[in-house]
């Protein structure tokens, strides 16, 4: 059984079939309720809205992917995101949204044989046949792109690495009026010192459609929390922590760099609360040049005593207030 209990609508419900309905029984329900409900054909009053719910319904159930989470986490779940344990690593885990445009969806779904073709225009708008004259046929318009997060920790963006991507995507069949559901591959060369922000565009991946170039796919470069830096352009931020007692006299501090050498950095200058120190050429590489890199800064968290003792408060008196 699925989650009942805030589920929003029921996209079974929608389209009146049973849970778990197949492909075939999803496409049946589909093509009976958007001809019935099509705004050209029916005027009453929420048939639109009606409509609506039926291509997002569709939208949904048509894709195994989306219909495996509504129907694993219901409609919270596919809107508001799942957790990335259920997809792996590759999940889309930032939610579901409608396109909202439903007579898009019904135009994918019939194709060539769209019994209202003849009321459209090449790009899909309503034709005013009030004006007569000849319509623009074959002017094909793209769906806007597809943008994704991509996730990467600090050692994929120091060394580069190979990223493969899952995506399902509506792809025509050979009669070019039907289409299927297919799984493809996309591969992404991370480059050493790319920044996030940094966008990889896959043209026209997206679903394919009788009269529209797929969208492109755009994946969008996001950095994952590091236990230990913080990453600043070409630089990397480390914060050590040292006993107040080390602040004043000096020490030594460890930094284990991204690639797993150990660093030992004297610090013989009094470390004050916003001392830092710089290690030249020990940040991330340059995506330009990455021979060349930018600094590692250290920056300080110095740990004060909870208590003294009036041996050591006399101590530090003659130390520092003589």
């Amino acid at each position: 059984g699925r989650p009942e209990a805030s589920m929003g609508q029921d996209y079974y419900v929608v389209l009146d079939i049973i849970a778990n309905a197949g492909d075939e029984q999803i496409k049946k329900a589909y093509r009976k309720l958007a001809l019935k409900y099509h705004p050209f054909k029916n005027r009453e009053p929420g048939a639109h809205q009606k409509f609506m719910q039926i291509g997002e319904a569709y939208d949904v159930l048509s894709d195994p992917r989306k219909k495996a989470v509504y129907d694993k986490f219901g409609e919270e779940g596919l809107k508001g995101g799942i957790p990335p344990s259920f997809g792996g690593e590759d999940a889309w885990t930032s939610g579901y949204t409608y396109h909202g445009n439903a007579e898009k969806t019904f135009r994918e779904f019939f194709g060539g044989d769209n019994p209202f073709a003849d009321f459209y225009n090449a790009d899909g708008s309503d034709v005013i046949t009030a004006f007569g004259g000849l319509r623009g046929r074959g002017v094909k318009k793209q769906d806007p792109p597809i943008e994704r997060d991509l996730y990467l920790s600090l050692e994929d963006l120091f060394y580069g690495c190979t990223k493969k991507i899952k995506i399902s995507r509506r792809v025509m069949n050979e009669d070019g009026h039907t289409s299927s559901i297919r799984d493809k591959i996309l591969s992404i060369e991370v480059k050493p010192g790319w920044r996030p922000g940094t966008r990889i565009t896959f043209p026209t991946e997206g679903d394919q459609g009788p009269n529209i170039i797929p969208a492109d796919i755009i994946f969008i470069v996001k950095e994952k929390p590091h236990p230990r830096f913080k990453r600043q352009g070409n630089d990397l931020i480390y914060v050590a922590s040292i006993a107040l007692g080390k602040a004043l006299i000096g020490c030594t501090i460890d930094v284990e760099t991204l690639d797993e050498r150990l660093l030992n950095i004297p610090i013989n200058d009094i470390v004050h609360p916003t001392y830092s120190k710089t290690v030249p050429g020990e940040g991330m590489p340059l995506s330009k040049d990455p021979t060349q890199k930018g600094d590692l800064i250290i920056t300080f968290d110095i740990h004060f005593p909870e208590r003294l003792t009036p041996q050591r408060k006399q101590l530090i008196r003659q130390a520092l207030l003589v």
